[in-house]
């Protein structure tokens, strides 16, 4: 395969998840372009199952794609993106989750924003949720987004001042992922049991600053594998507390009056979570009530140092 024939690098950073991995391979080895056009990347961060054996069974059985495998030691999804990127060959890098699943037409639509776009810095695209076996009654929109759910917009549009594209599904021109440094490796993602998120937000944020325009296309879709067993309090609490605290580390770096300019903020939406849980009270969804107004207790925890 000749090198100049790759438009996009595909990164899928994974840990510890060889039971997703072959969906998520499989949903790029059948898609709608030629494969000569894209490279697939997986970043092995450190896992302890099989993760390279499966990599290898694939590498061994499709020798028609272009899938390379890299172990990166070091913990964290910042790590490994900013890893992944570094051997990629495409002009475009798109980042996406071990247990995301894309659509058939997910390389060749990202591929046509760009060449139809030429002012976009960055694009974001659309990730519904895939319950199994079904939605836990008790999920609501204000909580979906800690399992992954984002559907900004249903036209193309220009992301606000404030919103940016979710990690599992986000694009952007290698040349421009340079000029802003990578992922800041002071927001990692999961190490352990612990998480420090916001190494997107902060990203694009640098990306923003730059001048570049970020998109949001509905149509650039994948699917998000969520086990509804495994969403656990516990596991929320990560989730939501790692939010809490990619935010002290973002906003302490800006300054003093900029962490607690967003402890103001985490109250005031903690306060519009305990407005929200009354009104799913009377709508007769009372199993809704807890779980939204936990979310914004343990992003307040994080954020505090909890």
């Amino acid at each position: 395969m000749q090198l100049s024939s790759i438009k996009i690098s595909i990164v899928i950073c994974t840990y510890n998840r060889a039971q997703y991995l072959p969906d998520a391979l499989d949903s790029l080895l059948h898609q709608t372009i030629d494969k000569q056009l894209y490279e697939i990347i997986v970043v092995n961060n450190n896992s302890t199952d099989n993760t390279a054996e499966v990599c290898e069974a694939y590498i061994k059985k499709y020798s028609d794609l272009s899938l390379t495998y890299l172990l990166e030691t070091k913990q964290g999804a910042s790590f490994a993106r900013n890893s992944g990127a570094a051997i990629a060959k495409g002009e475009l890098l798109c980042f996406m989750d071990d247990d995301a699943i894309a659509y058939p037409d997910y390389v060749e639509k990202i591929i046509r924003f760009f060449d139809q776009t030429p002012d976009a810095g960055g694009l974001g695209g659309r990730i519904i949720p895939r319950y199994i076996p079904a939605e836990p009654k008790w999920m609501s929109h204000f909580v979906s987004s800690l399992v992954g759910n984002f559907d900004y917009s249903k036209e193309v549009v220009v992301f606000s001042e404030n919103k940016y594209p979710l990690e599992s599904n986000m694009i952007i021109r290698k040349k421009d992922f340079e000029a802003v440094g990578g992922f800041n490796i002071n927001l990692p993602g999961v190490q352990g049991t612990l998480r420090i998120g916001g190494e997107g937000k902060e990203f694009f944020f640098k990306l923003k600053a730059l001048g570049r325009i970020i998109y949001y296309d509905p149509q650039v879709i994948v699917e998000h594998v969520v086990e509804t067993q495994k969403l656990t309090p516990a596991y929320m609490y990560r989730v939501a507390s790692g939010i809490g605290r990619g935010e002290r580390v973002r906003t302490k770096a800006i300054s003093t009056f900029s962490f607690y300019k967003k402890i103001g903020e985490y109250c005031y939406k903690l306060t519009g979570a305990i407005v929200l849980a009354i009104i799913y009270l009377l709508k007769g969804t009372p199993a809704k009530m807890k779980p939204v107004i936990q979310f914004r207790i343990d992003a307040l925890k994080g954020l505090l140092g909890y």
